[in-house]
C-alpha cells in the first residue's frame, strides 16, 4: 500500500452534480459546497422546476446572493453552473437561449417519477423530445441523465442496466454527437457502457456509491440517511465504480449528488431519497481513493476530467486536505430544521485544511 501523506494538495475541484434547493435551505447549505468547490452544476428540480433560461438566471442570482452573504473569504469565488429541467414540452428554441446565456451548461433529464421532484419529467424521450435533442446536439449543450427506467415491473436494482438498453443505446444511435453525462453511475453495467460507448459521453460518481454498498442501508436496522436514488448496489458494483473513478479514463469525474432533506422528511414511513454529503464531500472522496491506494488519481477525477468534458478551464486555486481523524456531526442546522449528513456520528481520516 502506498505511503499516505499528512497533507494532500490538488487543484480546486468542481462538483458536477449538486442540489442546493432554495430559500432558507439554500442559505444553510451553499457554504458547505463553496468552501471546497470552485464551481458546481446545479440541479433544476425545484418546485416549480427551472425550465427556462430566464428562471435559471433568477435562480443563479439567488445562489450568488447566498454565497455573497457568507462570511468566508474562501467561498466567495464559487460559481453556480445552471441547468434546465427537460420536459415533454421544452421548445427547441429554448436551447439556443440557454447556450447564448453563457451560464446554462446542461439540460437535465429526469424520467417522470424517477426520484425527488421528478413529477414534471419526461415520459418518452425519443418520442416527445426529438426537436430539443437535435437542438442540443447542434449547439453542443450536454444532456445530463438520471439513468433509471421507471417501469414498475423492473426490479429497483436493475433499473440502471435496463435504462442503458432501452434509452441510452437508442439515444446515442439517434444523436451520436450529443454530449451526454450519465449522472450518479451505480453499476458495473454503467461503467462498462460509459467506458466503451462511442461519441462524447461521460459519467459522474458520488462518494457514497464509492464507499458503501447496499448493506449500509440495513446495518443495525433500516438507515434512511443512506437511502438515495439510484439506490446503493451490490459490492461488485461498488468495486467497479471505484476502479473507474481511480483509473485513467477521463470519462469519469466527481458529482456529489448531495441532496439536503430535513430530518423528518427522511425519518418517516415514506422517506425522501437523497444523501447529504456536501459538508464532508472531499474528505469522503479522499477516503475512498486512499482505500483503493490511488490518492494520486484524486486530482484528475475531482479537478481535471470534468472541466475537460464541459469545455471549461481548470481552476487556478488549490485545495489542501489533512490526514486527521475527524468526527462527522450527528446533525447540521438547515433553516428552521436540521439535516443529518451521511455517516453521521462516524469518523473520517481526512478533513479540509484550515
Amino acid at each position: 500500500m502506498p505511503h499516505t501523506p499528512r497533507t494532500l494538495t490538488i487543484r480546486q475541484p468542481d462538483d458536477w452534480h449538486l442540489h442546493l434547493r432554495d430559500g432558507a435551505v439554500l442559505q444553510a447549505v451553499v457554504g458547505d459546497s463553496a468552501r471546497q468547490f470552485g464551481r458546481a452544476i446545479i440541479m433544476p428540480n425545484l418546485k416549480p422546476p427551472v425550465t427556462t433560461t430566464a428562471q435559471a438566471a433568477e435562480y443563479r442570482e439567488r445562489i450568488l446572493a447566498a454565497v455573497a452573504s457568507l462570511d468566508e473569504a474562501g467561498a466567495a469565488g464559487f460559481q453556480p453552473l445552471m441547468t434546465l429541467y427537460l420536459t415533454d414540452h421544452t421548445p427547441p428554441d429554448e436551447i439556443q437561449r440557454a447556450r447564448e446565456s453563457g451560464f446554462v451548461h446542461g439540460v437535465k433529464l429526469y424520467p417522470a417519477g424517477a426520484t425527488t421532484h421528478s413529477d414534471a419529467g419526461v415520459t418518452d424521450l425519443l418520442g416527445r423530445c426529438g426537436g430539443v435533442l437535435e437542438a442540443m446536439q447542434r449547439h453542443g449543450m450536454p444532456l445530463l441523465v438520471h439513468g433509471e427506467v421507471t417501469d414498475p415491473e423492473v426490479d429497483l436494482f436493475d433499473r440502471e442496466a435496463v435504462f442503458i438498453e432501452r434509452v441510452m443505446v437508442p439515444l446515442r444511435e439517434a444523436y451520436p454527437e450529443l454530449k451526454v453525462v450519465f449522472e450518479h453511475l451505480t453499476t458495473r453495467d454503467g461503467v462498462q457502457y460509459v467506458s466503451e460507448a462511442p461519441g462524447p459521453i461521460a459519467a459522474t460518481i458520488t462518494a457514497h456509491h464509492l464507499l458503501y454498498n447496499r448493506n449500509a442501508l440495513f446495518k443495525g436496522g433500516l438507515r434512511p440517511h443512506w437511502y438515495c436514488l439510484p439506490v446503493l448496489k451490490r459490492e461488485t458494483h461498488r468495486r467497479a465504480l471505484l476502479e473507474a473513478a481511480t483509473g485513467d479514463s477521463p470519462r469519469f469525474f466527481l458529482g456529489t449528488d448531495s441532496a439536503p432533506h430535513p430530518r423528518g422528511a427522511k425519518e418517516q414511513d415514506c422517506g425522501c431519497a437523497g444523501c447529504y454529503t456536501a459538508r464532508h464531500a472531499m474528505a469522503l472522496y479522499a477516503t475512498a481513493f486512499e482505500g483503493a491506494g490511488r490518492l494520486d488519481r484524486l486530482e484528475a477525477f475531482a479537478s481535471l476530467n470534468g472541466p475537460a468534458f464541459y469545455g471549461l478551464p481548470v481552476n487556478t486555486a488549490t485545495l489542501t486536505l489533512e490526514h486527521v481523524d475527524t468526527d462527522i456531526p450527528h446533525e447540521l442546522p438547515m433553516g428552521d430544521d436540521v439535516v443529518v449528513p451521511l455517516a453521521a456520528g462516524e469518523s473520517l481520516p481526512w478533513r479540509l485544511q484550515g
